[in-house]
């Protein structure tokens, strides 16, 4: 651009020299020099300040590497690349076989479990009645020895018939406290509880719910609304739930943005709401207008993980740019713009506005510059 302005200038001077017929001494080209430096270089860093420039800026998107929760040998990919799916539509498929059988035995297991259950209600029932049967004998018992000591005492019976009475007593008692024992048990069996559940049905109903959202997980869907691309999974594959091995790539169908990164000089003339101009490559003799969204408040390269390391930011790490996210305003669904293609973006700030003037003939030179398909 500085280039553009010095030959503007140029061809601006030899017009003048020709049709006023100014002579060429040692006066007027060195005053036609100075000139030029000093107002092309005050334009220039008044321009470059408040209106700020960049050639780094890409059109970026988010995608969410597809992985599957369980693993199995794909059997279908009905999905198309780079055709719009809607949330919910399937991607791929995985052998269900083991799934199935695996809910199918958990079944079986929490109708067994339920059956158990139920007899286990029974047994108390049954544990019941008899601790009460022994209950009602050790009393019959216990008053008979009563009655036949109360009789000893007053010599009416033998000591040999209140033993024997006592004898007795014993036994019904001891075979009261073992159906008292069995009654406990069998009430800890059938009442014991964990989430209004017996514990054995619900470990069951815990494992029968793991099986079924794996096999749910054998038909992978879209997340959300967007497009798969870069597809090579195929029939016959092997997924696995390993996140450094993805088995697709979805992108997101959500409002574009572009960050571009700037120098930091600018940094104070860089706000949301400022107004922008796009030029793209791909798009020769056009510029598009925009804002800016937002200025990214934190820089790559000042970012320190736990591991010590510090981080960059990829295509944008370069001398510790400024980060600003942008979108473009003007209606661009007649152009075909790729996801990450690059652009070159200029920002008009309120400072200086009648200096931006310069900046916005420039940037229309350097789109038209576009039409020449130079190789590097």
């Amino acid at each position: 651009m500085d280039m553009l302005l010095i030959l503007t200038y140029a061809a601006v001077c030899i017009a003048v020299f020709k049709i006023f017929r100014i002579p060429l001494n040692k006066w007027t080209v060195p005053t036609a020099i100075l000139g030029g430096v000093v107002l092309i270089g005050g334009l220039v860093l008044l321009m470059n300040y408040n209106h700020p420039f960049t050639a780094l800026t890409k059109r970026v998107y988010v995608t969410t590497p597809i992985v599957p929760t369980v693993k199995g040998r794909v059997i279908e990919v009905p999905v198309k690349p780079n055709t719009p799916l809607k949330h919910g539509d399937v991607l791929f498929k995985i052998e269900p076989t083991t799934y199935v059988a695996e809910v199918q035995r958990l079944n079986a297991a929490l109708a067994s479990a339920q059956t158990e259950n139920v007899e286990l209600d029974t047994s108390l029932e049954t544990a019941v009645s008899k601790r009460v049967q022994a209950e009602a004998q050790m009393k019959r018992a216990e008053d008979e020895y009563l009655r036949y000591a109360e009789a000893f005492k007053l010599n009416a019976v033998s000591e040999k018939e209140r033993d024997v009475r006592r004898g007795q007593y014993d036994i019904d008692k001891a075979a009261y406290e073992a159906a008292l024992s069995e009654e406990k048990i069998a009430r800890q069996s059938s009442e014991s509880e964990y989430a209004g559940d017996n514990p054995q049905v619900a470990e069951i109903r815990a494992q029968l719910t793991t099986a079924e959202f794996n096999l749910q997980e054998t038909v992978i869907r879209a997340p959300t609304d967007g497009y798969v691309t870069h597809l090579a999974l195929r029939p016959g594959m092997m997924a696995v739930p390993l996140p450094l091995k993805p088995a697709m790539t979805f992108v997101h169908d959500e409002e574009r943005f572009y960050i571009a990164a700037f120098r930091q000089n600018s940094l104070q003339r860089l706000k949301p709401g400022y107004e922008a101009e796009f030029l793209f490559k791909g798009l020769p003799g056009k510029v598009f207008l925009g804002e800016v969204v937002e200025v990214l408040p934190s820089i790559g390269e000042g970012e320190v993980q736990e591991t010590g390391q510090v981080r960059g930011t990829g295509f944008f790490a370069r001398e510790g740019r400024t980060l600003v996210k942008l979108r473009i305003t003007d209606d661009m669904s007649e152009y075909l713009l790729p996801d990450g293609v690059s652009a070159e973006v200029a920002v008009y700030s309120d400072h200086f506005h009648h200096v931006a003037i310069m900046r916005k003939v420039l940037l229309r030179m350097k789109s038209w510059q576009s039409y020449l398909y130079l190789e590097h």
